[in-house]
């Protein structure tokens, strides 16, 4: 009975730990996906500026040199772009891709997608390089925000399951 107690005290508290350091997680991939998502810019920017590629296999070559989820954004955007405006493609895609960044990052790179293919190639460049500023700055905040919280959904994780078995016991 007691092997068996101890076990159970093992699993609350791993799965306690577990699931703070899931959250706390998030706050890394969050500045992580960012600096993705600046970089991709920087790249379509340059591609914009220096190749008169179409907006589709730029996304393309930007989805084989990102990694993750970003990867995976580009990718459907450049296959949304088969159907739809670049507008639409670039809204839908930042819209349905699981990413973990805010509302707020969510609006400011849904907004940018208002001038791909319409404007000449110093508007399009000025709107990238103006979402890119955005960034930087939501960049800052989100390492500010990890360093904050990471380390306490952590501990939080580890303390909760700590206090769940002192109650049990």
């Amino acid at each position: 009975m007691f092997f068996i107690k101890c076990i159970i005290y093992i699993l609350i508290f791993s799965s306690s730990t577990y699931i703070g350091i899931l959250i706390s997680k998030q706050y890394s991939n969050r500045v992580n996906e960012l600096k993705e998502i600046k970089l991709a810019l920087n790249i379509l920017k340059t591609k914009i500026r220096f190749t008169n590629e179409p907006l589709y296999s730029a996304f393309k070559e930007i989805s084989s040199s990102s990694k993750g989820n970003v990867s995976n954004l580009f990718k459907n955007m450049s296959e949304s772009l088969k159907n739809n405006s670049a507008k639409v493609a670039w809204e839908q895609g930042i819209e349905n891709e699981i990413l973990a960044i805010k509302k707020q990052d969510r609006q400011a790179l849904k907004s940018m997608g208002k001038l791909l293919g319409k404007t000449d190639l110093d508007g399009q460049i000025s709107e990238i390089e103006l979402t890119e500023s955005f960034l930087e700055t939501q960049i800052l905040d989100a390492e500010k925000e990890k360093d904050k919280n990471e380390k306490l959904y952590k501990t939080l994780g580890m303390v909760t399951g700590v206090g769940i078995i002192v109650i049990l016991i």
